[in-house]
């Protein structure tokens, strides 16, 4: 198994990637801690794993909060992975940016950096080697129309990547990103094809084709693409990877 003995902290657990995420952890041999704001929602993932043969635990930590991430990790002792799976949100604002408040932008800026920021660095502070993963999208590096602060969002927590995999490095910890396409499946990217197909004038089933036609593979990646691919790179198999971004647009970016 690819993460036999390892111990993998997930922020954010209850959500779709989160979940899925730590599934294919669990699946791969790793003891998977799973944490989320709304405790009941983490913990029904928790016990789907363990029913299904795996080990994990369950907690109630919200990741924007720095003293509340710091006390968990200190019960928990070491750890070998962290993933945050929390997204900037929804982008229920679409409008051009010469057209969007202030507040409106840097909302998802705020509060998406910061938690990537608080995790992965209490994770690299517990380390002796290891792996961060960090999650952002397309827009990171194609700008898509009207998605507010969302794009930038993504962007600035790719330079932390790089930034906190140069620093870290030396420790052997390492920090990759995953950079996905949309992924039809969560309920997040169900509410965001509703606010992008209502401005564009289409069908949510329309704005979804139109995205597919974008890629080479004419589809947008899965879940369960996204979760194995992160089991792969947290693993000892990818161990000469870090500082970079892993492109899972389906071919949607070209690199």
């Amino acid at each position: 198994m690819l993460l036999e003995d390892k111990t993998a902290v997930i922020y954010a657990a209850g959500g779709a990637i989160g979940a899925a995420v730590a599934r294919a952890f669990a699946r791969e041999g790793a003891r998977v801690l799973l944490t989320g704001r709304d405790v009941a929602k983490v913990e029904a993932v928790a016990a789907g794993i363990v029913a299904a043969g795996g080990a994990a635990e369950a907690a109630q930590v919200d990741a924007l909060d720095e003293a509340a991430v710091e006390e968990h990790l200190a019960r928990v002792g070491t750890v070998d992975i962290s993933f945050n799976a929390i997204g900037p949100g929804a982008a229920p604002d679409r409008k051009p940016l010469t057209e969007l408040g202030v507040d409106a932008f840097t909302r998802p800026l705020a509060f998406y950096a910061r938690s990537n920021f608080i995790t992965a660095t209490a994770a690299a502070r517990r380390m002796s080697g290891g792996v961060i993963l960090t999650l952002t999208a397309v827009p990171a590096r194609q700008p898509a129309p009207q998605t507010g602060g969302q794009g930038a969002a993504w962007a600035a927590v790719e330079a932390f990547t790089r930034l906190l995999a140069l620093e870290v490095g030396p420790a052997g910890i390492r920090v990759v990103c995953l950079r996905a396409h949309a992924i039809p499946e969560t309920p997040l990217i169900e509410a965001n094809f509703a606010t992008a197909s209502q401005a564009a004038g289409v069908t949510a089933a329309a704005w979804q084709g139109r995205l597919e036609q974008t890629t080479l593979l004419k589809r947008l990646p899965t879940l369960a693409e996204v979760a194995d691919t992160a089991a792969f790179v947290a693993s000892d198999r990818a161990g000469a990877m870090t500082a970079t971004v892993v492109n899972l647009s389906a071919g949607g970016i070209v690199d």
